[in-house]
């Protein structure tokens, strides 16, 4: 849901003032927005005839104070990754490695690291 404005410049007394929206009811039931200047009072028919007051974008910062993307890893540094090790296992309790016997996780590496072979189902993850 987009956020009415409730700033405007007003046709009656042509000062920038909020817009008060109070609801009109009929019985328990709504029917409507009245729709008022704050400053003078007075009552505009529907939200066309409303003059808002055109916001504009402020822009504090340029592309030069935006900061460089964070690269953890060289080029091709992460490959070496346990998790792309073909003695790689891994079960709904623990990663495993069974080279070493022992419980890694998936960004561990080691000296012994042999690349697993990359199937077209795997190469879509």
């Amino acid at each position: 849901m987009t956020e009415k404005s409730n700033e405007l410049i007003c046709t009656a007394c042509g000062r920038e003032a909020l817009l008060l929206r109070k609801p009109v009811y009929e019985g328990f039931k709504k029917t409507g927005e009245s729709l008022t200047c704050s400053c003078c009072g007075h009552v505009y028919a529907d939200e066309e005839s409303v003059p808002f007051r055109l916001k504009r974008a402020q822009t504090i910062f340029s592309e030069a104070d935006r900061p460089r993307p964070v690269q953890v890893f060289n080029e091709g540094e992460n490959q070496t990754l346990c998790r792309y090790c073909v003695h790689y296992v891994v079960n709904p309790f623990m990663q495993w490695c069974s080279f070493h016997k022992k419980e890694v996780a998936a960004t561990d590496s080691c000296p012994k690291f042999e690349q697993k072979e990359v199937s077209e189902e795997t190469a879509e993850e």
